[in-house]
């Protein structure tokens, strides 16, 4: 039983890391795709209940946002990874310019996640946390989490 947290800002390749490494294995809890709280929220009491591993991919920038999915799925006994995806801002706003006009996210949207970002330690319930670099051609470099003493 696992949860995995996603944490950052728009446009950093939390979506497409899901795909690469959790598609056949997690099922994947978004705001994007579920449109509401209420949704996701039975979404993931649903994945809670049937002890079904899953991602939270959303940006996720403080930590009473991540509160949400981290206290319910301690309660229920599972195990909690995160990863941060870092990348500058001005990477990520090449990269939210390059998707379908669909999709972008507004400047101001990414600039103000950017300005609420708090980065996850391990104090907050995570047995596991990973920093997460976009790469070339679509990859990305991953390293374990160094909390600041």
């Amino acid at each position: 039983m696992q949860l995995i947290v996603f944490c950052g800002i728009q446009a950093t390749g939390k979506s497409t890391f899901y795909q690469q490494h959790f598609f056949h294995s997690h099922v994947r809890i978004s705001l994007d795709l579920l449109r509401t709280r209420n949704r996701e929220q039975r979404l993931l009491q649903l994945c809670l209940e049937t002890q079904m591993r899953c991602v939270i991919d959303n940006t996720n920038p403080t930590r009473a946002e991540r509160a949400r999915y981290i206290e319910p799925a301690r309660q229920a006994g599972f195990s909690i990874t995160g990863y941060f995806f870092q990348a500058p801002i001005t990477e990520a706003l090449v990269r939210n310019q390059q998707r379908p006009a669909e999709r972008q996210v507004p400047e101001v949207g990414l600039r103000a996640t950017r300005n609420r970002l708090e980065l996850p330690r391990y104090a907050e319930g995570f047995d596991a946390l990973y920093f997460v670099r976009p790469a070339v051609n679509h990859t990305f470099d991953i390293s374990p989490w160094q909390d600041e003493v």
